[in-house]
């Protein structure tokens, strides 16, 4: 069977380019060849409980073996390998130790102020054995929750490694997180430990951690937090309780190198992530051991096919589920080098990343398109002035990509000789669903390509029935997978609810829809068109906001934008976009007017925007994730609702109001 991906694109947003896998990608792919892609979707489908058994049994090590491969006898809550014992911390370093990697680096961490430690698997092992110790010294045990609300520094990795090794679930707050934010996760969970540091290092400043965590348990407000282990990593003077805080460098390095890793049933939770939600509470997702374990550990190994010695680096924050999947898990699991990176671009290094992937010789290289978009705003001169060689493989994560975005990555970063793979997956999905494979799958700027074999994704309306090709509708998952999400902690109902139960197909069964939009083309892949609350119905038509934003941003005057919908009594919505301009790019009325013209252009009359709002910066999360939410409200002339501990600068919502 051969693939010959058409350059005929009839989405609103025309997209004709198409990039098929380079002859010498190819001849070093593990999975080479769209041939190779369409055998392991054809066994998956056909027996999926052959492959994935098969997967299980290969790629991860049991103490005790399986004896179901998939239990869905009361959907949508799934078991997988019912019977198995296994241990996460175990497959990512007691095996590479044992079959001769322990003097293999395993991660390289760079902090923002520039100290760098390079750890092998050799050292991890023996410091998440000390860590697991002195976790259970201060009473902590199997089932035990155990918040972490850091920095990023190796002791997150550490920490959370030494966690699944004693069989303690762990749950990591991000460290941009108010204290009231983190007081509510504290208290959902019901953590009785909570491992900060005293600060860490971010854009130029120290931010204080060790403080948040004292006003998020002060007068007693988290009842089940015991104990606060404490890393010293800026030095700074912090508040200490002897009765409840400990060092981490007293603690730890006294403990015994030793830690048998606790047999784990497949389905003992591993995490609760939380994920903010439009309602102001957050969902704490559930994700289990064997399954997450498997899930990360393939993915990684299909979409990122890392070679020996070669290094790899995520940008993401392990408060994240990137850093759980993409920093930690997936790639120990795989025996790989992983980089991990305190600082960010800033002032006062604005080409941090290409420092970073010059000094290491980075090969892997997966970050968000809102970097992406970012380090288009400075211009091309600042990374051309780096040695970006080393580079084999780009990769993006979070949102869709714009594919002109997506084009300058290519050209800019990867010097047109890497392979792109944007990937679709989300918190509750584990990893990645949708991702082209670098040696199999032809690529177009701004789709995520096709589904990861093993994973029946569908694009259907609101009666579960699929839609035709173009047209827009709910991404929806048909079939469970190892790495989805068990359940939201202690409430069993809003996960149904959230996730299964919002689309009732005819049939009666249950598939998995999280709250995305997108289209097939005629090629069968998928565009991802953003949140379902992102879709703008304009007098009948279900324009994606993606799709208009990608307009915008292909004007020469625009750095970034953001679209959202606003209540029309004629037309349903009407479109309103807040738009950032390029260096010094100044708005004036042809602007304006220009940039209107340029989306009809680039999509059509039913897409042009009926109020363009100019802003220096974009509401956006600690990761960088736009809060179009709060748009929706001030586009609307409404009180804004709802969390925004994820904010990142509380400013620009102020300026926005102006």
């Amino acid at each position: 069977m051969s693939f010959e991906p058409s350059a005929r694109i009839e989405t609103v947003l025309s997209e004709g380019r198409v990039f098929k896998p380079s002859s010498k990608v190819q001849s070093t792919s593990t999975i080479s060849g769209f041939e190779k892609y369409q055998q392991m979707v054809d066994s998956a489908k056909s027996d999926p409980n052959k492959f994935w058994g098969d997967a299980a049994l290969k790629e991860l090590h049991w103490f005790e073996p399986f004896e179901t491969v998939l239990d869905w006898s009361n959907p949508p809550f799934a078991r997988w390998f019912d019977g198995g014992k296994t241990n996460v911390s175990y497959n990512c370093l007691d095996r590479h130790v044992l079959n001769g990697k322990g003097e293999e680096i395993a991660i390289i961490w760079e902090g923002e102020p520039g100290d760098i430690r390079r750890i092998t698997y050799k050292e991890l092992f023996m410091e998440v054995c000390k860590t697991a110790n002195a976790l259970k010294q201060i009473g902590i045990g199997k089932g035990d929750l155990v918040a972490l609300y850091m920095p990023m520094i190796p002791e997150a990795a550490i920490a959370m490694l030494a966690c699944s090794r004693i069989g303690a679930p762990h749950s990591v707050v991000f460290g941009g997180f108010s204290s009231e934010a983190l007081r509510d996760r504290l208290n959902d969970g019901e953590a009785k430990v909570v491992i900060t540091a005293d600060g860490g290092y971010r854009k130029d400043k120290i931010i204080s951690l060790k403080k948040a965590v004292d006003s998020a348990l002060k007068n007693n407000a988290c009842p089940t937090v015991n104990s606060v282990l404490i890393v010293q990593r800026t030095k700074e003077k912090i508040s200490f309780n002897p009765e409840r805080d400990y060092w981490w460098h007293e603690l730890v390095p006294a403990q015994s190198s030793e830690c048998s890793p606790e047999y784990m049933d497949s389905e003992d939770r591993l995490f609760v992530l939380y994920t903010s939600g439009s309602t102001g509470k957050p969902k704490g997702v559930v994700h289990t051991t064997a399954g997450y374990n498997l899930w990360a550990h393939l993915t990684f190994q299909w979409i990122f096919d890392v070679k020996k010695d070669e290094i790899y680096w995520c940008t993401a924050d392990v408060g994240w589920i990137t850093g759980h999947s993409y920093i930690v898990y997936g790639p120990l699991s795989n025996g790989v080098t992983t980089v991990m990176y305190e600082g960010v671009p800033r002032p006062s290094n604005p080409g941090a990343f290409w420092e970073v992937i010059q000094k290491h010789k980075i090969n892997i290289f997966y970050t968000a398109p809102t970097a992406i978009r970012a380090f288009m705003k400075s211009g091309r001169s600042l990374p051309d002035s780096y040695d970006l060689s080393s580079l084999r493989l780009l990769g993006t994560v979070g949102e869709p990509i714009n594919p002109e975005a997506w084009m300058w990555y290519m050209e800019v970063i990867g010097r047109n000789n890497c392979p792109v793979v944007d990937t679709w997956w989300q918190t509750e999905t584990g990893g990645v669903m949708i991702s082209p494979l670098p040696g199999a799958i032809p690529t177009k700027p701004g789709s995520a390509t096709l589904p990861l074999p093993g994973i029946e994704a569908d694009v259907v309306n609101a009666d579960g029935d699929s839609v035709n090709e173009q047209e827009g509708g709910y991404l929806v998952v048909k079939r469970p997978w190892p790495g989805m999400m068990r359940t939201v902690h202690g409430d069993s109902k809003r996960f149904r609810e959230s996730y299964w139960e919002f689309l009732k197909p005819k049939d009666g069964s249950y598939v998995y829809f999280a709250g995305d939009g997108a289209r097939r083309d005629i090629d069968g892949y998928f565009w991802i068109m953003g949140r379902v609350d992102d879709v703008i119905n304009v007098s009948g038509h279900r324009l994606g906001t993606m799709e208009i934003e990608s307009a915008l941003v292909s004007h020469a005057s625009v750095a970034e934008a953001a679209v959202v919908g606003r209540s029309d009594e004629v037309k349903g919505e009407s479109i309103v976009a807040f738009v950032t301009l390029e260096g010094s790019n100044e708005l004036t009325d042809e602007l304006l007017k220009d940039l209107k013209m340029h989306v009809v252009n680039e999509i059509g009359v039913i897409a042009r925007p009926d109020e363009i709002r100019f802003t220096n910066a974009l509401p956006k999360t600690r990761s960088g994730k736009i809060m179009r939410r709060l748009l929706r409200s001030l586009a609307s002339g409404e009180e804004v609702k709802g969390d925004t501990s994820t904010l990142e600068d509380k400013n620009v919502l102020d300026e926005l109001r102006r």
